[in-house]
């Protein structure tokens, strides 16, 4: 009955095009990989005490447009694929309902605002951490998952549910090259390898940042997914070498693409 289930949730998924689905049982969250790990009060169970299972969904973001960041089309980009995650997973746990299993789902983003963040800097769920008990990457130096496909250029939502699924396995080989871009290229300079795995030292530099990019329209900021070389999006759009990120003497067509796009849409 759960392999089915597995298996027409899969199926489901593939019909709406989410790239990216994982599961992890609620009791992998007692057993963490590693430590630090998320305190109790941000467990599955004590957020709805039905959950046997998570749900993880994904959808990549689109390399070239994240290239021009920040910009009004990356910002236009990321609210897409917020709401098309809310949606998403809105319709799997309402299929998981139907099926007569009790599911909710989890929204992308479990704050009002960045400035929330300023006074609150959680959500009341992580995705990401979700995500990695469920298979589908793991951490690296800038704080979030990396996955094989996408490099960290991915954003996740989730879907608790009653149903007892079978957990897929945590990846146990290490997608982080430590190349160390995301670090050199932080333009906050959130990011400190010293606290490598436990990702951004300074929250405050990164949000106060943002805040800055909201006020003129062009948030988030996207670097330090931007120029991470992981993730086989890079293959497909051509974008291998990560040094062109930082090659700005010659205005390549690729800078005057970009320059063009961070123009226009924002205020200066």
């Amino acid at each position: 009955m759960c392999k089915k289930l597995k298996m027409d949730i899969l199926e489901k998924c593939k019909d709406m095009e989410i790239p990216l689905v994982g599961v992890a049982s609620v009791d992998d969250w007692k057993n963490p990989p590693f430590h630090p790990w998320v305190p109790e009060e941000f467990y599955p169970q004590s957020i709805y005490p039905q959950a046997k299972s998570v749900i993880v969904i994904g959808l990549p973001v689109t390399l070239p447009v994240l290239e021009t960041s920040p910009s009004i089309y990356y910002r236009e980009l990321y609210k897409t694929i917020n709401s098309l995650l809310d949606q998403y997973a809105y319709r799997l746990s309402n299929f998981l309902n139907e099926q007569g299993h009790a599911s909710i789902f989890v929204p992308r983003d479990g704050y009002g605002s960045v400035e929330v963040l300023k006074e609150n800097p959680l959500a009341f769920f992580s995705h990401r951490h979700a995500a990695l008990l469920a298979g589908l990457g793991n951490f690296g130096v800038n704080n979030t998952l990396l996955t094989p496909e996408y490099g960290p250029r991915v954003r996740f939502a989730s879907i608790f549910t009653s149903a007892k699924l079978s957990s897929n396995p945590i990846m146990e080989y290490d997608l982080c090259t430590r190349c160390m871009a995301c670090v050199k290229m932080c333009p906050s300079n959130a990011l400190d390898t010293k606290d490598y795995p436990h990702g951004l030292t300074d929250k405050d530099a990164c949000t106060f940042f943002n805040i800055e990019l909201n006020k003129r329209f062009v948030s988030p900021c996207g670097i330090c997914i931007k120029v991470c070389p992981v993730g086989c999006d890079r293959l497909h759009y051509g974008r291998e070498d990560i040094s062109i990120y930082s090659e700005k003497s010659d205005l390549s067509d690729h800078h005057r693409a970009w320059y063009h796009v961070r123009s226009h849409g924002g205020k200066n």
